[in-house]
């Protein structure tokens, strides 16, 4: 691994360069080499060791560009990419297999109908500035994996990420076939213009809109990883030491500018005050000497960002019970905790998207649930710390991205796991096989023996109401239910259970048949000569 940190300074692609990357990468998977599955594996190695050598660059970029503790950017972001990298490079031969485990009337086995992995084609990944390495280059392990050609768009929020970014992609990876794109939104609006195969964009809803209503335009599919208001619900069944831990924990990671990360908490009433306390001494452990001082605490990454931020702070009506330190100089702004009474408070209204968040005092899980959906019905991540009939009751009653159970977003931080949002925080998934998938068209293949033209001949001109009832016959299937709805249990039924060895279809129950046929002579074969299977 090499030692040079040294990073070149940040500089926009010009206009004209926009368009000769966008042509280039087209062109590139025109030249059909992306479908060679061993063409990207060696893409996904090179990676591999491009991020590998250049692993001092990338923890001086992330701290340069927002105060990022070296264990951070090690733990969430490189070796999180490079988890995800490894599982891609150990499975990718198996995702890419065609599916012939298909659903579909025997009849029709004789056309071995089969499903291809495609790749998509030229794609543009779109990244943030929260985590601007991984949240680039775990999108472009997908596109690589399914044989896209990309173009990263970095943002120009983190700055010598987006450079270091640029140095990998074009020393490491294969000239022509992927490039990183710098600048602002004249450079982003030129990529826009351009037709994509598919367009990944991590961000904000606004931007969003904006980059949805252009890709509308030529019909261009999109993949939006979002964020929203983030709830979490505490009980008195909850362990409060734990679950202050916990949730602590959520808003100092990044310093709390994580998509995931909880906007506001219900409490129930009656353990309110010890949750407050709990939270308080989390808040002592973690930095004895206050978040200001040394270099484990991250920091806001602009001004525009803080001052927002600083501005939800200065307008609540609630009352702050932790933290609360703040100071634009250095971009600072301790993890706070405000105590609210009412979700028109600013502090419910808006995504923090930072270290400071709301506690909503409840009755019970009822009210948090009918909280949760009034405040924001489709969050990106829910968080629930209650009872076992609790947290089932929250999972089955709010919709979210995903939810973890008794922790802080931890859904998210298993780099394999399919990760995406719903609704507004977002659409489709990455990560793992779903990042594979994300990039990759599923196309359906028959091929049609010519002797079979005569079980065909239902189709045919002129049509024969004879043929036409001998194919309905062959392919129908009476109902297992009654015209209420209800399953129908009665003689029939358990003699298909009984002659279908408990399958839904005659295809299965065919193959299970066999087996058990095969096994029984083999059984039998056995048992009078253990040797007779292999001279017979």
């Amino acid at each position: 691994m090499a030692t040079d940190t040294k990073i070149a300074p940040f500089e926009a692609t010009s206009l004209e360069e926009v368009a000769r990357y966008a042509g280039g990468v087209r062109a590139a998977y025109a030249s059909q080499k992306t479908k060679d599955i061993e063409w990207r594996l060696v893409q996904l190695r090179k990676l591999y060791w491009g991020i590998t050598d250049c692993t001092p660059k990338l923890i001086a970029a992330l701290q340069q560009d927002i105060g990022k503790p070296s264990s951070e950017a090690l733990l969430t972001e490189i070796s999180f990419c490079l988890s995800d990298l490894n599982l891609t490079l150990k499975k990718l031969k198996t995702w890419a297999k065609d599916d012939t485990d298909l659903d579909y009337p025997l009849t029709f086995a004789a056309l071995k109908p089969r499903v291809r992995k495609e790749p998509l084609g030229a794609v543009l990944i779109i990244g943030p500035y929260n985590f601007p390495m991984m949240l680039n280059l775990s999108p472009l392990v997908g596109a690589i994996s399914a044989g896209c050609t990309a173009i990263i768009k970095p943002s120009e929020g983190a700055p010598a990420t987006a450079m270091v970014l640029k140095e990998i992609v074009e020393t490491y990876l294969d000239p022509g076939s992927f490039y990183v794109v710098n600048g602002a939104i004249p450079e982003t609006t030129a990529l826009l213009n351009e037709k994509w195969a598919k367009i990944f964009y991590t961000g904000n809803p606004m931007v969003a809109r904006i980059v949805s209503k252009k890709a509308a335009e030529t019909l261009t599919p999109v993949t939006l990883e979002l964020g929203g208001r983030n709830p979490a619900f505490v009980s008195k069944a909850a362990n409060l030491a734990l679950t202050a831990r916990r949730l602590l924990w959520g808003k100092t990671m990044n310093a709390g500018q994580v998509c995931m990360s909880h906007n506001y908490v219900c409490v129930e009433r009656d353990v309110l005050e010890d949750f407050i306390k709990y939270l308080n001494a989390s808040f002592k452990d973690f930095f004895p000497d206050g978040p200001k001082v040394g270099q484990g605490y991250g920091r806001i990454v602009n001004e525009r960002q803080f001052d927002r931020m600083k501005n939800m702070l200065d307008t609540t009506r609630g009352r702050i019970v932790m933290g609360g330190e703040a100071d634009r100089s250095e971009l600072y702004i301790a993890p706070t905790a405000v105590l609210v009474d009412s979700i028109d408070d600013p502090m419910m209204t808006s995504e923090s998207f930072g270290p400071i968040w709301s506690i909503y005092p409840v009755k019970d899980v009822n009210e948090a649930i009918k909280i949760m959906n009034k405040v924001d019905p489709t969050p990106l991540s829910l968080m629930t710390f209650g009872s076992k009939a609790e947290n089932e009751q929250v999972l089955n009653s709010v919709t979210s991205g995903g939810a973890s159970i008794n922790d802080a977003y931890m859904h998210g931080s298993v780099s394999t796991l399919p990760f995406g949002g719903v609704g507004e925080s977002g659409t489709g998934a990455y990560h793992g096989r779903a990042s594979f998938d994300c990039f990759t068209h599923r196309r359906t293949v028959v091929a049609t023996p010519g002797w079979m033209d005569k079980l065909l001949r239902v189709r045919y001109q002129p049509h024969s109401p004879a043929d036409l009832k001998r194919f309905l016959w062959i392919n129908g299937q009476t109902p297992d239910f009654d015209r209420d709805g209800r399953p129908i249990t009665g003689f029939s039924y358990w003699l298909w259970m009984l002659f279908g060895l408990g399958g839904p279809s005659a295809k299965g129950a065919l193959l299970r048949w066999l087996t058990l046929v095969l096994a029984a002579r083999f059984a039998y074969s056995t048992q009078f000569d253990p040797l007779s299977p292999f001279f017979s």
